[in-house]
């Protein structure tokens, strides 16, 4: 209902009232002046129009927020923005770090299980036989055609009988081990062993030659 509503029923009421009141009066014997006059208060203002517009102002007020609320309100609803998006860029941080480290430890599994090396093993040799203090004679005569014969230089060669395994044809492979873990694909660990072994059984790679030559092994 409207305030001009409101408004009209009162009006209505009193004048309602105020008539009861002069009836009653007159039945008494009473003068209906009088019987008005006691009706409608002396001091009564006038009524005031209220129009419509002023009653939906004053809702409108009623529900208007101050400037301070306004604030709080948007002050609480950009500090939850700013912390759902910390939460992502931790998250993707947090998911980007556990990626890279998975990363490097399976490059660091795949350089374990399958070492890369660099270098030619004949050179490896050449470079081992010079170490002892041996002439090239050694190596280009002799030690060069004996592991040739062995495995045809190839680290991984091995032997589908006895099982000798790598360049110098070591028997059991494993022997090699005391040179290097890594016996089994490192040609120059293999070569290491081999010229240890030539040196200390017959004293130079000639020797070691010249026995091969002579029974098929060394």
């Amino acid at each position: 209902m409207s305030l001009r509503s409101t408004a009209a029923v009162g009006a209505a009421t009193l004048v309602a009232g105020a008539t009861f009141a002069v009836s009653a009066f007159a039945d008494d014997g009473v003068d209906p002046g009088a019987a008005a006059s006691a009706a409608v208060p002396q001091s009564e203002e006038p009524a005031v129009d209220t129009d419509e517009t002023e009653g939906d102002e004053f809702f409108a007020a009623s529900e208007q927020l101050t400037e301070d609320e306004l604030q709080a309100l948007r002050d609480q609803a950009q500090d939850q923005r700013d912390a759902a998006k910390g939460d992502g860029v931790r998250i993707t941080l947090a998911t980007g770090s556990d990626i890279e480290e998975e990363e490097e430890e399976e490059e660091e599994e795949e350089a374990e299980e399958t070492p890369e090396f660099t270098g030619d093993p004949k050179g490896i040799a050449r470079q081992a036989v010079a170490a002892q203090g041996w002439g090239a004679e050694q190596f280009d005569n002799c030690l060069e055609p004996l592991w040739e014969k062995e495995s045809n230089w190839n680290h991984t060669a091995q032997n589908p009988s006895s099982g000798a395994y790598g360049i110098p044809q070591s028997l059991p492979g494993s022997k090699m081990a005391s040179h290097g873990s890594d016996w089994q694909t490192n040609p120059a660990t293999q070569i290491s062993w081999g010229i240890s072994y030539i040196k200390d059984r017959y004293g130079t790679p000639c020797e070691a030659w010249a026995h091969s030559q002579s029974v098929g092994w060394y």
